[in-house]
């Protein structure tokens, strides 16, 4: 999992696992996915299986601000142990291009220098 992603003990037993969903979930307008994208800021899964994450948008006029949290939902109940999924849109700390991954500097063209790992 990134560094720059909070997470609790429980989340990160399955963190590999929603690495593969969240790589699936792709910003229409930017053609990347969330994770590389640095959207997602801090998830949560307690012992009855709910997991809560804590996302942002480029900005406040995205397109995808109504699917994205849809596709996050139907995607993590997925995995084994997650039952229920909420989602937090979350507009500060704004989000900065230097959220953006290194894999995701490179498979859109910016410089990798700088990337979050």
């Amino acid at each position: 999992m990134r560094e720059d992603i909070k997470l609790n003990d429980q989340a990160a037993l399955v963190s590999d696992q929603m690495i593969e969903k969240f790589e699936k979930i792709i910003e229409p307008e930017i053609g990347l996915d969330i994770y590389n994208l640095g959207f997602i800021y801090e998830i949560n899964l307690n012992e009855e299986g709910h997991c809560n994450v804590v996302i942002t948008f480029s900005e406040v006029g995205c397109a995808c601000i109504g699917e994205v949290p849809v596709a996050i939902k139907q995607s993590l109940k997925e995995i084994e142990g997650i039952n229920d999924v909420s989602v937090d849109v979350v507009w500060s700390p704004a989000w900065q291009m230097t959220r953006i991954s290194r894999l995701g500097r490179i498979t859109l063209g910016i410089s990798p220098k700088g990337a979050v790992r």
